[in-house]
């Protein structure tokens, strides 16, 4: 689950990890009424104003209906004009921004439109550096990760330079040590006041990531200020979907506008779903399994649509709920259903699949591979249902197919 940079940084600010002051609008207006407490209480005439959504790269990316435009604006009209022209400028900018569709390297060309801004005071930039808490499935822990490149997408600096990508992994029994926070702070250039900031901010965003079960907590830039203060200019955070139950209120936190409809109709019906770019809906049992199929299918040629995991005790509501699920999308030209009954008997799955395209009808090919569980009957059922099926001997058989038919 992912939440906005606002939000993030609420989280931050709360555990006294240092944050801009800022404040979040959801209308023009707002935007504007943000701007004077943030001057009068900084000192600051600069103010920015940031796009809000759950993808990367807002301050490279543009704005579909206005070009010039990308999603982070820094106001300097204060600097001369006072607050009033500083207002005046928010208002243009908000204006432009909200409701319109930004688009960056993470949203793809679709992009995202933007619903809500943050305004944020302007922060006097010494330096610019990246600092992220990752949860490193590898090793079942977390890791920090630190970058002199700030600023910098992390990829780039990975594929370009990684020996500048610096990495401590946490112990979970004991955190973040200090020799291993100084040792960051040191790869990092710092000295003085920036490193005596920088080792208290690394403690406090490893501790704040352990206590909010995050998988992923990025700062870039995470900057150093004229006066030695490192503090979050930037904050994305995402969490544990298996530790929510721990956190309501950061399930309160979540944003279903920045969500894929598919995917939060398929978490309503209890299946595993995940939207991909390519032409061939795949409905199978066992996270597994479904790997391996869309495996098999890139392998023939083709690309999958989607991942779907129906799990292995799903009922026929289920299954008819995921094959609608994969008609919805327009880019769906085939679908490949492969199922192997261990748990889930094969009766089960045919009966969903009628129910499903009697009720939604059916447009595109539609290729079954059946093994396992009640396989005879599964197969019965569908032979017996009139449905212009093409029944698969295995998987790479289906992909085959499946591929064929689609072009």
């Amino acid at each position: 689950m992912k939440i906005h940079e606002y939000q993030a940084k609420a989280l931050m600010r709360a555990r006294g990890i240092a944050v801009p002051e800022g404040r979040v609008a959801l209308t023009v207006d707002e935007a504007v009424a943000a701007v004077r407490p943030i001057i009068e209480a900084t000192g600051n005439p600069v103010v920015v104003v940031k796009a809000q959504i759950h993808a990367g790269g807002r301050g490279k990316g543009r704005f579909r209906e206005h070009p010039e435009l990308g999603g982070v604006a820094v106001v300097t009209a204060g600097i001369d004009g006072g607050v009033g022209a500083a207002e005046e400028a928010v208002r243009e900018i908000a204006t432009k921004m909200l409701g319109s569709t930004l688009v960056t390297v993470q949203t793809g060309p679709e992009g995202k439109r933007v619903n809500r801004l943050y305004v944020e005071q302007g922060i006097d930039i010494a330096d610019e550096l990246y600092l992220s808490v990752l949860l490193d499935r590898a090793i079942s822990r977390n890791v920090v990760m630190a970058s002199t490149e700030g600023g910098t997408e992390i990829e780039e600096v990975a594929a370009a330079t990684p020996e500048k990508i610096l990495r401590e992994p946490i112990d979970p029994a004991f955190g973040l040590l200090d020799f291993q926070a100084r040792r960051i702070a040191w790869g990092l250039g710092l000295d003085g006041d920036a490193h005596r900031s920088a080792v208290r901010f690394f403690t406090a965003l490893t501790e704040a990531a352990v206590e909010l079960d995050t998988d992923l907590v990025e700062i870039n830039p995470l900057v150093v200020t004229s006066t030695g203060e490192v503090m979050a200019l930037d904050g994305k955070m995402s969490f544990e979907e298996n530790a929510l139950y721990r956190h309501p209120d950061i399930v309160e936190l979540r944003d279903i506008s920045e969500e894929d409809p598919a995917e939060l109709e398929a978490k309503e019906h209890g299946l595993s779903f995940i939207k991909l770019d390519g032409t061939i809906g795949c409905m199978v049992n066992g996270a597994g399994l479904a790997m391996a199929t869309m495996d098999v299918i890139k392998h023939v040629g083709g690309e999958p649509a989607n991942f779907l995991d129906v799990g292995g005790g799903a009922n026929a509501d289920q299954i008819a709920a995921a094959f609608k699920i994969i008609t919805k999308d327009p880019n769906v030209r085939g679908i490949f259903v492969n199922i192997f009954g261990g748990i889930m008997r094969c009766d089960t799955i045919a009966e969903g699949i009628v129910a499903a395209v009697e009720e939604v009808g059916l447009s595109v090919p539609l290729v079954v591979r059946l093994e396992g569980t009640n396989v005879e009957l599964g197969k019965r059922i569908i032979d017996e249902s009139g449905l212009d099926v093409v029944s698969a001997a295995d998987m790479k058989d289906g992909a085959r197919k499946i591929v064929e038919l689609t072009r």
